[in-house]
């Protein structure tokens, strides 16, 4: 009887939610004002996290800007005022150091308050083959593309549950949903990104914090100087994204409390493909779409520590 019944209401709310999705599609979802809310960017003094600071800014948010790289900051900073930020909160930040980053969320606390919404977007990348990429750099890879998540989420939080209200964003990539060659150490450490997001998605859930969100954006390569040389054999299905586009896109999608966010939208075509045809057939889609060749000519940067 306890099986009819479990059963009758798992269908209706399959049925309401799978309607609510499909009128989404048809009718965007109204944006929420986070005017005065406390937004936190990692990997802000460049790239993806400098736009994303510089939107938020037009929106009326308090910046608080944390990247490694000070002089990029203080320029994201100078940015982001002339967009209109009221507060700007710079801090050096080295976000594979967990001591560290525990110190400089405390100052943030104390400073500036709880943050609201907490976007981990800095990352790097190496671009070799495995046997050729140092151990120190698989190392930081994973320390700065995933583990730093916990530490950010750890810090940032409990405060977001006790009120009931926050908002976190993991940045991960198309190589967190697809293996690409050359990128092992990336992509298995946006694999873990992404996972460790949805996990604390579904943990969220069911603490009944249905206040604080979730967004998991998964983007192609984007044009900010982090894939630097990479080229796309088929720009038409998979291009070389526009950091500006992708900035709005990633804006767009936390304001609307989008959860999944592949692009460019193909990759989820990409990812159904995945779980239905062979692993031949798979090969014969990557090379379709130059997956197997896109890294061939990237130029790796030099330093080691720059942060997107």
């Amino acid at each position: 009887m306890d099986m009819i019944v479990d059963t009758s209401i798992f269908l209706g709310k399959f049925l309401y939610y799978f309607l609510e999705s499909f009128a989404y599609k048809i009718i965007p979802k109204r944006k929420k004002n986070v005017a005065g809310e406390i937004v936190l960017i990692t990997g802000a003094g460049r790239g993806l996290g400098r736009l994303l600071a510089i939107h938020f800014a037009s929106l009326g948010a308090t910046l608080v800007l944390w990247d490694i790289n000070q002089e990029g900051s203080m320029e994201t900073c100078r940015l982001a005022k002339e967009k209109g930020a009221m507060k700007v909160f710079v801090y050096t930040c080295d976000c594979s150091n967990r001591q560290e980053v525990y110190r400089v969320a405390d100052q943030v606390r104390k400073e500036v308050g709880d943050v609201t919404i907490l976007i981990n977007n800095a990352g790097v990348v190496t671009g070799q083959l495995l046997l050729n990429i140092p151990d120190h750099m698989v190392e930081r890879s994973f320390l700065v593309n995933a583990i730093s998540h916990f530490w950010t989420y750890k810090a940032f939080l409990p405060a977001m549950i006790k009120a009931n209200h926050g908002h976190l964003v993991c940045i991960s990539s198309a190589a967190g949903l697809v293996g690409i060659s050359r990128l092992s150490d990336y992509s298995a450490s946006k694999f873990a990104a992404f996972g460790f997001a949805e996990s604390l998605f579904l943990e969220l859930s069911m603490l009944k914090k249905s206040d604080v969100k979730t967004t998991i954006i998964c983007p192609y390569f984007i044009k900010t100087g982090m894939f630097e040389g990479c080229k796309t054999k088929r720009p038409f299905l998979l291009p070389l994204l526009e950091k500006e586009y992708v900035a709005k896109t990633i804006v767009n999608a936390i304001l609307e409390e989008q959860v999944y966010v592949p692009i460019p939208k193909f990759l989820s075509f990409t990812l159904i493909l995945k779980q239905i045809i062979s692993p031949k057939m798979m090969i014969v889609v990557s090379e379709y779409l130059g997956v197997d060749t896109c890294m061939d000519s990237f130029k790796n940067r030099e330093q080691a520590n720059e942060l997107d």
